[in-house]
């Protein structure tokens, strides 16, 4: 099919196009943004007067949204543990074994990725309230694992597969054990890997709502939690700020993954065997 030539004009289409798109995208942003360092307390757009008081009273010592906060990092950090450890052992299997029923496998690890989070949340409300624990910073982040392990798997996969399998043959044909070429080789080159599957796990923990919803009790609220008792009844200035925060987080995050995988996928250049070529 033979190509038009491309021309000045329809150059400079494309990036009106794309740059509208991109507008119209990050539009909600910049108005959050904005509207966070109002000083009335509507939350109106534009602002009349700018100022810090919504920080101030979200980052209050003993106040509801820093309270919030702290335990939302908490059980994201509990999360994170949790979410690696399965990832890391669920991806070596999936990825280097030899495991029976494999598609099977692999579909039930990420069926909590289909099935609806609202879901989720009633079984393991049904399956923790009646052993009281409710409320509880370790159930809840128990629960959140079942949404970030898949995550952590899919990325921990992705990674081990980049692997040259070759610099595992060689130590362990020098007499290495399995622990120590999991220790000695492997580990170190998946860390690119294990760092963004816990960026992303703790993000997910951090900004889940309904798990953290059914499982929550008057004093344990998550910050997602807390935003949505906010907004229920009536509009609290505070959750621009809080939102604010968050979209520099994510941010933030995604760039520290983006710095991690391109620095790790430096380092592999330069470690890694050469690949011959498939003839």
């Amino acid at each position: 099919m033979m190509e038009l030539p491309a021309t000045r004009a329809g150059h400079i289409g494309r990036a009106l196009s794309a740059t509208a798109i991109l507008l119209f995208l990050a539009m909600p942003i910049v108005i959050i943004l904005v509207t966070s360092f109002g000083a009335d307390g509507i939350g109106t757009f534009p602002p009349k007067e700018y100022s810090t008081h919504w920080y101030e009273q979200m980052a209050a010592p003993g106040g509801n949204w820093a309270t919030s906060i702290a335990l939302s990092s908490l059980i994201a950090s509990l999360t994170t543990v949790f979410s690696l450890v399965l990832g890391a052992t669920a991806a070596t299997a999936l990825a280097r074994g030899r495991l029976p029923l494999h598609t099977a496998v692999y579909g039930l690890v990420l069926a909590p990725l289909l099935i609806p989070q609202v879901v989720i949340a009633l079984g393991l409300f049904l399956f923790f309230e009646p052993a009281g624990m409710l409320g509880s910073p370790l159930a809840i982040a128990l629960g959140h694992t079942v949404l970030a392990a898949p995550i952590a798997i899919l990325i921990m996969i992705s990674t081990l597969r980049g692997i040259d399998e070759r610099l595992e043959d060689a130590a362990a044909s020098m007499g290495a054990n399995r622990m120590t070429i999991a220790r000695r080789i492997t580990f170190p080159l998946a860390t690119p890997g294990l760092i963004a599957a816990a960026v992303f796990s703790f993000i997910t923990s951090f900004d889940e709502f309904f798990i953290a919803q059914f499982m929550s009790t008057p004093d344990t609220r998550t910050l997602p939690v807390l935003v949505f008792n906010a907004l229920q009844f009536d509009v609290d200035p505070t959750v621009t700020a809080v939102s604010a925060v968050l979209i520099a987080l994510a941010v933030l995050a995604l760039a520290l993954v983006a710095l991690v995988r391109r620095l790790g996928g430096h380092s592999d250049g330069q470690n890694a065997l050469p690949v011959e070529p498939l003839t």
